[in-house]
Parts: structure tokens; sequence; C-alpha cells
């Protein structure tokens, strides 16, 4: 599966909001060129606004505003202190698996006494020079989460999802669920999108290779019985008393399940 980054600028742009644009087209029809100069400078300001304040890495909250749409792996990094209150010294050596899986490792990195790494199921051909050097470094690698995971059993303390299994079968899920559960020692957590949220608009959905098939907590908590996944209610319920005390209100729904023993 092949995933583009999208480019925010680029939608503005069509979608004829560059300020001023309109007005200097009325009073200057006779210097088409001077109309053609501020849609680029202005499509530049939008870029250098998006991409400012993280040293070149994509900025996936503007991005998730452009599109209207919702990013649990945006979500990941604004529950990391939220995680860390719940899992404690488990947050020592994480590994997070899904899109945009640089942003995330970049970010936990950042954090005192934290390792992690970073599976991305799609292609990483757009890749900015800070997930490069993640991917040259083995921390972040390229791999189809429909089959095994290329680690050993217990190799992390937790294993963190997000915006991938949304977009596999049941089929692939009796595969995958099972394989984060493997390679974690301490547990899984799943942020998932709730029924009804955009994700993939129809001119993504070849990126993807298929929509978002976004399931009820019922749905999920079925499927979890069904393949011998056990909740962690501890965790839950320490995950919820952390976000209200934060002030925290996920945008996605989010799973704590134990690992195998």
């Amino acid at each position: 599966m092949s995933r583009r980054q999208v480019n925010p600028a680029r939608r503005i742009a069509d979608s004829g909001s560059i300020p001023f644009v309109g007005s200097v087209q009325s009073k200057t029809r006779s210097s088409p060129l001077l109309s053609v100069v501020l849609v680029v400078l202005g499509a530049i300001l939008i870029i250098g606004y998006c991409y400012s304040g993280s040293g070149g890495a994509s900025n996936i909250e503007a991005v998730r505003k452009v599109e209207g749409g919702v990013s649990c792996t945006y979500e990941v990094q604004t529950a990391i202190p939220v995680l860390k209150k719940v899992y404690g010294d488990s947050m020592h050596k994480v590994l997070h698996v899904g899109p945009d899986t640089c942003s995330v490792v970049s970010k936990l990195l950042k954090e005192e006494d934290t390792e992690a790494w970073g599976v991305e199921p799609y292609d990483l051909e757009d890749a900015d020079t800070n997930c490069k050097s993640l991917v040259r470094k083995g921390l972040v690698r390229m791999a189809d989460i429909k089959f095994s995971l290329p680690y050993r059993a217990k190799s992390f303390s937790l294993v963190v999802v997000s915006d991938a299994l949304d977009y596999l079968s049941p089929k692939y899920l009796n595969k995958t669920l099972p394989e984060l559960a493997r390679v974690s020692t301490d547990g899984v957590v799943i942020f998932a999108g709730y029924p009804g949220q955009n994700r993939a608009k129809v001119a993504e959905l070849s990126k993807f290779g298929r929509p978002a098939k976004l399931r009820s907590s019922s749905w999920w908590i079925r499927f979890f019985l069904q393949n011998s996944l056990e909740d962690n209610e501890a965790a839950s319920k320490k995950f919820e008393q952390a976000s209200t005390k934060r002030s925290y209100k996920p945008a996605c729904q989010v799973f704590h399940l134990k690992s195998f023993q």
C-alpha cells in the first residue's frame, strides 16, 4: 500500500481561498501576471506556516484542520503525557505502528528515559529529512502489517497503533492484532476512529487500498474477545482518570489490551 502526504497548500489554493486574490483580479484585470504571483506567494506562505515550528517535519495538526478529518496519529502525540501517567516505566521502550510514524517516534524520543521505534505501513518515498534519518538508524522501518511483524516476541514494553487497523478487514485483523500483542510485554494501545468520522476521501482510496471501516466500540470489544485479547481494565481506568484530570478528550477511540503472557 502506498500513502502520499497530502499538500494542504494545494487544496487551499484550489478552493480559491487565498486572501486578496479576488480583489486584486478585479482591480488589475490588465495584469494577470500579478495575480499569478500573488497566488504563488500565498501558497509559499501557507506551506511555510504548516512546516514552521517542526524543523521541516510535517505539522499534523495543520494538515488535519485543512482536511477537516481526524488523525488518530496526531491523537497519539497529544496523548503521550497521559500514556506516561498510565504506563509509567512501560513507556521506556515503545513501538508505534501507523502512518506518519516518524512524527510519533521523534516526539517520543524527546521524552526522558524513552526509546522508540516505528513501523510505517505505507511507502516512505515522500519522507522528509528527519524521517529518512530515523530509517537509516533503523528506528523506523516499512512493513506490511497484514503479515508477521519483523520483531522477536516481547521486543517492546508497549505497542501503540493508530490509523492502520481501520483499513484492515477482519481477515487480516485476525493476524495483525495477535502480532501486536506478541511483540509487547506490558500491553497494546489502539487508537481507532469513531463511526461517521471522515478519514479517507474518495481520491485517496487508491493510496490506502480500501476505505476506512470505522467500527463501533462494541464491535471492537467483541472482536478482541473472539481473538482471546484481554482488555486491560486497570490501564483503561487510569487512562480515563488521567484524561479527565488533564481535561483531555480524545477524538479517537482508545483501547487498552494486555500482552500475551
